[in-house]
């Protein structure tokens, strides 16, 4: 864990440089990017290494200066060819991090090099296309004018330096780059729910999806709401042979997929293993024309977004056999289900994250409901404490879908007091992650936690998914004992009295100063006697 540690401690030290200049929003892309740049060019280097000396460098900065002696010679030729085969890329000796660093070190830093850097990688191969479109090195946010804005960039580069990317196992770097992602999810709120879902919902969407397929190699995890990968990548904790996922995943927004991207290469996922892309999941299906239906399906879609729901949905495969209804114009999140569905492999998994109406709501949302409880679709539905989330602060639910089972039943978890309370969010600790698992896996009713519902029970429901129609949380009343209730009523009159009497007596041997007085507390007297 050390190793780790220091290296967020250094990771965060460069978003330090930045923090103050522009919101967490804005200066993750830059910070994020010059790690990324930074992993890609010392990987590069260390190659370099490899290939001239058959071992992995101590020190870049020896890996730097043997590159550059060889470019100088006839072998540099076969040496890039190698390189760009290997690495799909090839650098500069100047278009280095070690040479941009020693620059910025002797107050020499050229934006133009960097620049040059960033557009040598995303034109190597189509991996990297607009990797780094985000990272605008001239950007009055650095600072006012070149000379400030150049110097911010160099400084971020120079705390970069103390992280060492290339002896990070791909686990320690690719799991401490998700932490500054959730980092900055936190410092970013509401923004921040298109890229990031936290740690306890994310295992248990995981666990549960890959429950079953730990062995399988070649499994292939699909995510059409991707956000920054993190729920296909938590899917390789859980999978024995996790150098053969395949990963297929969507994202809207063009830096959250870049983040993506990043993220993939960052846990050393091999390129032939990524199948990622830029769009818009509801508007048009996808994958169509490789490989079509997965494994695992994980998502956590944005909650009750708008969607068009024009009537040309309803000859889409994804949604036609759901009673002619389409979810909702306001309300997509039965449409993002359906198109994770109708990907679902028939030995498959899906879970998603869903605000708990999609359980109760009706008109066309109770229609598409049925539809999937009439055949069996809906295996589990567990519901997860408030607060929660970086984007709502509603409770939420996952639902976990299966194909072609045997039986209609239905497993309600009610997990939502499962939870420590910190600052901005409730957080699951393991401890409670791993109860919702045991519950799951044990499939049985358990008093006040779990209920197993048959199909009988849901119908007589009117097919309403509502947690607490099936697991019931309330406490019991204590018994009160009315014997014991009235012998207190009568003590507590008794001694009302006594005091009454005795303030009396008190108020009797007062002298007064006017009439008025007198005349009020006789009055107040009056009122004692009667009581």
């Amino acid at each position: 864990m050390a190793e780790s540690k220091d290296l967020l401690q250094v990771l965060w030290s460069g978003a330090d440089v930045l923090r103050g200049k522009m919101d967490a929003n804005e200066y993750k892309t830059y910070l994020l990017g010059l790690i990324f740049y930074k992993y890609l060019s010392d990987s590069y280097l260390a190659k370099v290494y490899d290939l001239l000396n058959d071992e992995t460098p101590d020190d870049l900065q020896e890996a730097q200066k043997q590159y550059e002696e060889v470019m100088k010679t006839e072998d540099a030729k076969d040496l890039l060819q190698e390189l760009r085969e290997s690495m799909h890329y090839t650098l500069e000796p100047d278009m280095t991090y070690v040479s941009i660093l020693n620059d910025a070190k002797g107050n020499s830093f050229n934006r133009e090099k960097l620049q040059a850097a960033f557009n040598r990688i995303q034109e190597s191969d189509e991996l990297f296309n607009g990797l780094f479109a985000d990272v605008d090195l001239y950007s009055n946010r650095l600072g006012t004018g070149d000379q400030k804005q150049s110097a911010t960039i160099a400084e971020v580069i120079k705390v970069l330096d103390g992280a060492d990317l290339i002896h990070a196992k791909g686990d320690v770097l690719g799991n401490a780059y998700e932490y500054l992602i959730g980092q900055f999810a936190s410092e970013t709120g509401k923004k921040a729910g298109e890229f990031y879902t936290p740690h306890g919902p994310a295992q248990i969407l995981c666990r549960i999806a890959m429950t079953g397929q730990e062995n399988k190699r070649g499994l292939q995890v699909y995510d059409p709401c991707m956000g920054s990968g993190s729920l296909m990548l938590s899917c390789r904790n859980y999978s024995t042979e996790p150098d053969y996922i395949k990963y297929y995943g969507q994202e809207l927004m063009p830096s959250t997929y870049n983040l993506a991207r990043m993220n993939m290469f960052l846990h050393r996922v091999h390129p032939e293993n990524q199948h990622l892309r830029n769009g818009d999941t509801l508007d048009a299906d996808w994958p169509t024309d490789e490989e079509t239906e997965f494994d695992v399906v994980t998502m956590n879609p944005p909650y009750s977004a708008k969607w068009s729901a024009a009537e040309g949905f309803k000859q889409d495969e994804r949604f036609m056999d759901y009673g002619g209804k389409l979810a909702p114009k306001s309300k997509a999140d039965y449409a993002f289900l359906l198109h994770g569905f109708y990907h679902l492999k028939q030995t498959g998994t899906m879970a998603i994250v869903l605000p708990h109406g999609v359980l109760f709501r009706g008109a066309a949302e109770g229609t598409i409901r049925e539809t999937l409880l009439k055949n069996g679709s809906i295996y589990a539905v567990i519901g997860l404490p408030a607060n929660m989330f970086y984007n709502t602060s509603i409770p939420t639910c996952i639902v976990v879908l299966k194909k072609h089972r045997e039986g209609r039943d239905v497993l309600f978890i009610d997990a939502s007091n499962l939870y420590e309370k910190e600052k901005k969010q409730n957080v699951m600790n393991e401890e409670h992650i791993d109860k919702v698992l045991e519950l799951y896996n044990n499939r049985k009713s358990v008093d006040k936690l779990a209920y197993l519902a048959s199909y009988e029970d849901i119908k007589a429901n009117d097919f309403n998914l509502n947690i607490p129609r099936y697991v019931d949380t309330s406490e019991e009343e204590d018994e009160v004992d009315i014997k014991a209730l009235t012998n207190s009523i009568k003590e507590t009159n008794k001694a009302i009295k006594e005091s009454n009497t005795a303030l009396v007596d008190m108020l009797n041997n007062l002298t007064f100063s006017s009439s008025e007085t007198e005349t009020a507390i006789n009055e107040f007297i009056e009122i004692l006697k009667e009581v």
